[in-house]
């Protein structure tokens, strides 16, 4: 299987340690967000994980850490945005999570490192030009260090709406002129565009609109060919293959006003509270009602020599 980190937070900038004392222990539990005391049991050995996937803002503070998992094959998504605090409150400078980028790449490959720059958010002091102005210097630092950049513009789910209500989407006329740039900048720097949950509309414009987090992009990063059981979208416009996820909602720090993980500051802020690196739980510990499931979790992979052509 595919261990999943990041769909509901941040494991490598809050809970690190955490995830290296998963893997020492040999398995983890997750807590059913809609049924609490519904935990699953995932094992975490070579015979089963086939690979970690991160999705981070920040992977500084786990960079002392990455030869815990050395021997495990790692796929990384990392945002990197021009925004400030006031859309993304405890995010770091840009100049440092690039370095921190770097760091992770050359230590595994390129392959295996996508940028995220999303969501695009338009505002008074984020317009479009300033927004060419940032993807051009950060594709131009980034170059050889990944050759994919994922894209999106702002969806306004329920909690989006709740924590950032002057959030928009632009129009169709201004994505595809934004869209148009960013491919040409992305091409200029060899790398290929990808978006995120945007459906088809942009494929005529140069973008791979596959998915970003599909089979075939852990593929082509580990050298493996991978036969997974059917997948359940994580909606109508999702290609991606996104299944067993260790994180929780509710206990993300970034505080990013976009976020559709958070419901509000105080919620994270008392489950922080409740987190024990020790625990085999993200958040508190097994109760004894707790119902535990153990995950019937098999590798996926069926070739270990096996490559893939290049995007380009």
């Amino acid at each position: 299987m595919i261990l999943q980190t990041g769909q509901r937070t941040d494991i490598p900038a809050f809970y690190g340690q955490w995830l290296i004392n998963r893997v020492r222990q040999g398995f983890v539990d997750v807590r059913n967000p809609y049924n609490p005391m519904q935990i699953t049991r995932y094992p975490i050995n070579h015979e089963v994980v086939d690979g970690i996937a991160f999705c981070t803002k920040n992977p500084l503070p786990f960079i002392p850490l990455l030869h815990e998992i050395n021997d495990y094959r790692q796929y990384w998504h990392m945002t990197i945005t021009p925004y400030g605090a006031d859309i993304e409150t405890n995010v770091p400078q840009v100049d440092l999570v690039i370095d921190g980028f770097k760091h992770i790449s050359t230590k595994r490959n390129p392959q295996s490192m996508v940028w995220r720059y999303d969501p695009i958010i338009l505002t008074h002091n984020y317009t479009v030009d300033f927004h060419f102005e940032s993807f051009y210097k950060m594709a131009k630092a980034l170059e050889g260090y990944t050759d994919t950049v994922v894209v999106s513009f702002l969806d306004i789910f329920e909690k989006v709406a709740q924590n950032f209500p002057e959030g928009y989407r632009p129009s169709l006329d201004i994505q595809t002129k934004i869209i148009k740039e960013l491919v040409s900048i992305a091409h200029s720097h060899h790398m290929i565009l990808k978006t995120c949950g945007e459906g088809d509309i942009f494929k005529e414009l140069g973008v791979n609109t596959e998915g970003c987090f599909t089979l075939d992009c852990y593929e082509r990063a580990w050298n493996v060919k991978l036969k997974a059981p059917k997948r359940t979208p994580a909606r109508l416009e999702c290609n991606c293959y996104l299944h067993g996820d260790i994180g929780a909602y509710d206990t993300c720090s970034h505080f990013c006003r976009y976020c559709y993980a958070n419901t509000n500051q105080a919620a994270v802020r008392q489950n922080c509270l409740l987190h024990d690196p020790n625990s085999s739980l993200l958040i508190g510990k097994l109760s004894k009602t707790a119902i535990i499931k153990e995950s019937a979790e098999k590798s996926w992979i069926v070739d270990t020599n096996y490559t893939q052509d290049s995007l380009f």
